[in-house]
């Protein structure tokens, strides 16, 4: 979701955002250089991709550094950075300048992300970085779960997107469980932001 005057809209999305993460998963536990992740983002591109995403987790368990690199130096769409909100992922981030960067949560212990980032704990932290990243040129979104307060703390903060946490919608369709799909798809429509939500200059 993109804000666009004073409401949060669609507008400028990517058509087709094509992650390569496990592409890496899978190099790494084979040991040596293939699957490369890199050629997989040029052959995603090649088939109609607008944007390559990649997560740089702290422990590196797919994506590496020099991947990141390599990515910048060879594809030729836009990137989309996605990192935790710490120093060493925002001074990457300002050394690889993406046009894209998505902060999320993240702990060591889990196998994907697995929920959203609590914006409303973490104001100060939050807006620092979305400054920071805005002077490095990117365009910063908080992956973040459908929490109308949280989604309004992110406009507080002053991230121009967002990304929605739908986990759970994506296991209740999984699982066949029609009522508890249909809730979720409720929750996802009441967290929609208000007409005045808008970010912080």
């Amino acid at each position: 979701m993109t804000y666009s005057g004073s409401q949060l809209t669609a507008v400028d999305a990517p058509l087709l955002g094509v992650n390569i993460d496990h592409i890496a998963t899978v190099r790494n536990a084979r040991g040596g250089r293939f699957p490369d992740p890199v050629a997989a983002a040029l052959l995603a591109v090649e088939a109609g991709a607008d944007i390559i995403t990649f997560h740089l987790r702290e422990d590196r368990r797919h994506i590496r550094d020099e991947d990141v690199q390599r990515l910048k130096a060879h594809v030729h769409v836009p990137l989309n950075f996605e990192a935790a909100v710490t120093d060493e992922m925002l001074d990457i981030i300002e050394r690889t300048a993406p046009q894209h960067v998505c902060l999320v949560p993240e702990r060591r212990q889990e196998i994907t992300t697995e929920g959203g980032l609590d914006v409303l704990g973490q104001r100060s932290r939050m807006q620092d970085a979305c400054q920071r990243l805005a002077k490095a040129g990117c365009r910063v979104s908080l992956f973040i779960g459908a929490d109308p307060a949280q989604i309004e703390a992110a406009a507080d903060v002053g991230a121009p997107c967002i990304e929605l946490h739908t986990g759970a919608l994506a296991n209740a369709w999984w699982d066949g469980d029609a009522a508890l799909l249909a809730h979720e798809l409720d929750r996802l429509k009441a967290a929609r932001p208000s007409p005045t939500s808008r970010p912080r200059p």
